[in-house]
């Protein structure tokens, strides 16, 4: 607590993305999926929310609660998802209130929050995973409630399906449960990132354009309309959840490049299924796939496996091992000066050509691929939400940027 009664806490968030994918609710209300799920955790050295809750008794009543995103002003009252999160942590923090009357009372007192993202906002990168799982971890630290991840889960589950993921490192899964209230519809840690620290995960991001087709609106379009996705949900999800745990467990990635590739078809192929149907991969995504499985069969084995979320970026998936044949090689299709190569996980490929001779594969894939790209993310597995002591708001209530 500073001087001024300004209360603060400030939180770290992660992008996940799914190798078993999330599509459609059985609950919209609740944001209950329709199957189960399964994500890689990405490393926060790469992709990140910033959130900072706040909260005073100096702040102005009639302001209400406010958020900032990336420096813009937001309508919180718009959005019932966010309005939802927040209704669930104040009710918690009152329970603690009211157990211990010493407590100060910050449930009463407005919130001012504010974020930052460092990639495109709803773009395809799974903004609204970390930025909910950024939002509701930060005002949990802030109220200082017992909750652990997985039950702050629920919470975060309401305001984007997929965020109940990015309150977890490593590898998560997201259990679809069967109750009516979503009590048993929450996100467990499968193994940390330390269990398979090798997972790499290069991001080609075709588009940072908004999405013609939001992730809400296109579900419930499936749901509704495409019979193939009652096959997927009943019957296909289900036993691809178990080969995935074991896959990762067994650090196997024959195994989970295998899945990953299959349900990331499948999922679009539902997508094509629905009425009308709804198209996100272009172009630049089939050339994208038609490389990664080129590369698999001039590596002779399977080193690279893809998977697209509702959008055109195609997120490959490698070992660091085979940096050199992955990476190397999408490195000297697209060139070393597009963006993105450097930071962290650049230093194996600061020198590397590439690793397969680009004339065994599709000549006319590569040219698509040079002409689609804006940038890349090279990035891997990472860890879960982290507290820092750098905020977005000063000790008088001021926003700040980072």
């Amino acid at each position: 607590m500073a001087d001024s009664n300004v209360f603060r806490a400030t939180t770290t968030a992660p992008v996940n993305i799914a190798v078993i994918k999330y599509w459609g609710k059985r609950d919209a209300t609740l944001n209950l999926p329709t199957n189960s799920s399964l994500s890689v955790t990405l490393s926060q050295k790469s992709l990140r929310t910033v959130t900072t809750a706040s909260c005073s008794p100096n702040y102005p009543a009639a302001d209400g609660d406010t958020l900032t995103l990336n420096g813009k002003p937001e309508n919180i009252n718009a959005s019932k998802r966010t309005l939802a999160c927040l209704s669930s942590l104040r009710a918690l923090r009152k329970e603690l209130e009211s157990a211990d009357p010493s407590l100060p009372k910050l449930s009463s007192y407005p919130l001012r929050v504010v974020s930052e993202n460092n990639f495109p906002t709803a773009a395809g990168l799974a903004s609204s995973a970390a930025g909910f799982a950024a939002l509701v971890r930060a005002i949990a630290d802030l109220y200082e409630l017992p909750q652990s991840p997985t039950d702050l889960s629920k919470i975060a589950r309401q305001g984007s399906g997929s965020a109940c993921r990015s309150l977890q490192g490593g590898y998560v899964a997201w259990r679809a449960g069967t109750k009516e209230d979503g009590s048993d519809s929450v996100a467990e840690e499968i193994a940390p990132a330390s269990h398979w620290p090798e997972m790499r995960a290069l991001i080609l991001v075709v588009s940072a354009e908004k999405k013609d087709v939001p992730s809400t609106t296109g579900m419930q379009t499936t749901v509704h309309t495409s019979p193939l996705f009652a096959t997927r949900a009943e019957h296909i999800v289900p036993k691809r959840m178990i080969g995935m745990e074991e896959a990762i467990t067994k650090r196997d990635f024959a195994a989970f490049a295998d899945l990953t590739m299959r349900d990331s078809n499948n999922f679009h192929a539902c997508c094509l299924d629905s009425e009308p149907p709804i198209f996100y991969l272009n172009d630049v995504s089939r050339a994208a796939i038609r490389l990664v499985n080129d590369i698999n069969r001039v590596a002779g084995k399977v080193v690279a496996a893809y998977t697209f979320d509702a959008g055109p970026n195609a997120v490959i998936y490698y070992l660091d091992e085979v940096s050199e044949i992955v990476g190397g090689t999408f490195k000297a299709i697209l060139g070393g000066e597009l963006e993105g190569w450097e930071g962290p996980f650049g230093d194996r490929l600061k020198s590397i050509s590439a690793g397969v001779d680009l004339n065994s594969l599709d000549s006319k894939a590569i040219e698509v691929l040079k002409t689609g790209i804006s940038r890349v993310i090279l990035t891997g597995v990472g860890e879960g939400p982290e507290k820092i002591d750098t905020h977005l708001v000063s000790e008088k209530g001021d926003i700040l940027s980072l």
